[in-house]
């Protein structure tokens, strides 16, 4: 089935047919393989259709032969760098309390007698 494509090998490809899970790729005249939904790229795919369309010429990576199933496991994914991470936004810092500033962190001890004294206030 495979003689001529090998584990890793990088190969075009010409998509065939896809399905909710996945895309099926040509390599050649006798070889088909699939590429699962979690391989099309990085990144969450919710809908294949949005990524690929029948006909695509699409550069796949081999990642599995199975020769007894006759199935062969490709992954668009793999022949794309990732993307680079962003940096995490710097989180703004809570206002800390002072004598003049009340927002901040408060003890339930202190907010305590406060309300207390808040409440004798208003009776």
């Amino acid at each position: 089935m495979t003689d001529k494509i090998e584990v890793g090998q990088i190969i075009n490809g010409k998509v065939t047919g896809i399905q909710p899970y996945g895309a099926f790729v040509a390599l050649n005249d006798e070889v088909q393989g699939l590429v699962h939904i979690s391989e099309v790229t990085h990144g969450f795919v919710k809908d294949l259709n949005e990524h690929l369309s029948v006909g695509d010429e699409v550069k796949v990576k081999v990642l599995n032969i199975d020769e007894e199933k006759n199935k062969v496991s490709l992954s668009i994914r793999a022949t794309e760098e990732a993307p680079k991470k962003q940096a995490p936004k710097p989180q703004a810092k809570q206002p800390v309390r002072t004598e003049d500033n009340t927002a901040g962190f408060n003890t339930l001890k202190e907010k305590l007698e406060e309300w207390i004294e808040q409440s004798e206030f208003k009776n």
